[in-house]
C-alpha cells in the first residue's frame, strides 16, 4: 500500500479556521481516484496552527505540483507575506494514458507528487488541497489534442490547457476561497503597461523562459497572476531549495512530456483513443510537391511537418514531411529547403500587451517553444493576421502556437493555420 499523508476532515476542521466543505471535499476528491490504481491511508497529521493571517500582502492560492519550481514559488510567497493557499490538479490517469504496461508514473499528476505538495505546506504551516478535473480537462485538452491530429494539424496542449483549463479552474477556486491572486511556478514575468493593460514578459533565464506558452491568458486572469520565479534563473531555484530544506527536491528530474503522454509516443495515444486508426488511414500515399507518388504511409496522422527519421520510406537522400492533406490521407515530402516559408496565417488571437495590432506592425514572431523568433511584419487579414517574415523561417507547422514579441515582451499569439500563399 503506498501511504498518502492526508488528514480526515474532522482533524482538517478542527486545526485549520478554513471552511468545512472544502476540507470534507479534499477527501472525497481522494476517494474518488482511489479506485483506479492506488490504495489511500487517511493518517491523523500534525500542522502548524495556520489561522488567517489576514496578510496585507494578501491572499494568494498557489498551484503546486510538487516539483521544485511551483514548490520553491510557494515558499518564496509564504516568506515575502503573503496568506498562501496550495492547491494541486489532477488532470489525468496514467492508467488510461499508457494502458497497462507497468511502467511507473512519471510527471506531474502521480502520487508522489502530491505528497511532496502537501509535505511542503504541512510543513511550512499552510493549508494545501487536491483538485480533481479530470473531466474538464479531458473534454477540452485531451479531446482537442486527438482532433487537431485528425484534422492534420500538430497541436500544443500545454498552450490550451493554460488558456482553457488551468488559469480558469484556479481563479474559480480562488474566488470560492476569497483569494485576491493566483500563482504558478512559471519562469516568466507578468507587468502592467501604461495604457491599463496586463501583459506576459520573458522571464530572464533564457533557457527556462516559458512565456510562449501563456499567450493565451486574459486580461481578467492576467490581473490576478503572480509569477514569483520569472525574475530567478534556474540555478537560484536550486539553491533555495536547499536553502529551504529540501535538497532532495533540488535533484529531483524535470518532466518535460506531454503529461497524458508520459512516455512520449503520441501515436499510441492516438491509436489507443481513436477505434480502429490504423485500419482507416493506414496505406496513404507519400508524394512530392509535384504529386509524383513515392510510396505509401501508415496514416496521415502520424507525421509532423519537419520530421525526416521514422518515415520507412528510402529515397537516396534525406527527405522532410513538408505538408499534410488529411482530406485524402496524403502526406508531401521534400527536400529540407521545402520546409521554408516566408508567410503564415494565424487565427484563434489574443493580443495581451495591446487591444490590437496596426496594419505592418513589426514583431518577432516565434513559431515553437525553443525558436529563437523571426522578425516579421503583421497584417490584418480575414479573421486573423498574416505574417510575413524578413527572411524564410523552416517548419511552419499549422496548429502549433505563433506568439509575437515587442523587445521581451508577448504583444500576443494565435494558432498557425494552413500555409497557402496570401495576397493582400
Amino acid at each position: 500500500m503506498i501511504t498518502l499523508i492526508l488528514p480526515s476532515a474532522k482533524d482538517f476542521r478542527k486545526e485549520n479556521p478554513i471552511c468545512e466543505i472544502c476540507a470534507i471535499s479534499i477527501n472525497q476528491r481522494f476517494f474518488s481516484i482511489s479506485h483506479l490504481t492506488f490504495d489511500f491511508k487517511i493518517l491523523p497529521i500534525r500542522f502548524r496552527t495556520f489561522a488567517p493571517n489576514m496578510s496585507k500582502k494578501g491572499k494568494v492560492l498557489m498551484a503546486m505540483s510538487g516539483g521544485i519550481d511551483s514548490t520553491v514559488a510557494a515558499l518564496m510567497l509564504h516568506k515575502e507575506g503573503y496568506e498562501v493557499v496550495g492547491i494541486t490538479m489532477k488532470t489525468w490517469d496514467y492508467a488510461t494514458s499508457v494502458g497497462v504496461t507497468g511502467k511507473k508514473e512519471t510527471g506531474c499528476c502521480n502520487l508522489d507528487s502530491f505528497n511532496d505538495a502537501r509535505q511542503a505546506a504541512v510543513q511550512h504551516g499552510f493549508p494545501h488541497f487536491i483538485l480533481d478535473i479530470r473531466e474538464e480537462f479531458g473534454d477540452f485538452v485531451i479531446e482537442n489534442f486527438v482532433e487537431e491530429y485528425m484534422a492534420g494539424r500538430t497541436p500544443n496542449p500545454c498552450v490550451m490547457c493554460n488558456t482553457h483549463i488551468k488559469w480558469r479552474a484556479l481563479m474559480k477556486r480562488a474566488d470560492a476561497l476569497n483569494c485576491d491572486f493566483i500563482a504558478t511556478g512559471h519562469y516568466a514575468q507578468v507587468h502592467q503597461h501604461t495604457n491599463g493593460r496586463y501583459f506576459i514578459r520573458k522571464g530572464i533565464d533564457d533557457t527556462k523562459d516559458q512565456s510562449y506558452a501563456l499567450w493565451g491568458l486574459q486580461q481578467d486572469l492576467l490581473s490576478r497572476t503572480l509569477l514569483p520565479l520569472g525574475t530567478y534563473h534556474k540555478k537560484d531555484i536550486r539553491q533555495m531549495a536547499h536553502d529551504f530544506g529540501y535538497p532532495e527536491l533540488a535533484k529531483k528530474n524535470e518532466s518535460y512530456e506531454i503529461c497524458f503522454v508520459p512516455d512520449n509516443d503520441y501515436r499510441g495515444f492516438l491509436k489507443r483513443k481513436v477505434e480502429g486508426l490504423e485500419e482507416k488511414v493506414n496505406g496513404g500515399n507519400f508524394i512530392d510537391k509535384t504529386g509524383k507518388l513515392l510510396g505509401h504511409h501508415k496514416g496521415y496522422p502520424f507525421y509532423t511537418i519537419g520530421q525526416r527519421k521514422g518515415l520507412d520510406i528510402a529515397l537516396g537522400k534525406p527527405f522532410f514531411v513538408t505538408e499534410i492533406i488529411p482530406e485524402s490521407n496524403t502526406v508531401v515530402l521534400g527536400e529540407e529547403d521545402d520546409l521554408n516559408h516566408l508567410e503564415m496565417k494565424v487565427t484563434r488571437l489574443n493580443w495581451i500587451k495591446y487591444e490590437g495590432i496596426t496594419d505592418g506592425m513589426e514583431a518577432v514572431t516565434k513559431i515553437r517553444y525553443k525558436d529563437k523568433g523571426a522578425l516579421s511584419n503583421l497584417y490584418a487579414y480575414e479573421n486573423g493576421v498574416l505574417v510575413r517574415f524578413y527572411e524564410d523561417v523552416k517548419g511552419v507547422a499549422p496548429g502549433q502556437s505563433a506568439v509575437f514579441y515587442e523587445g521581451d515582451d508577448v504583444i500576443g499569439g494565435g494558432v498557425i493555420q494552413r500555409n497557402d500563399p496570401v495576397s493582400l
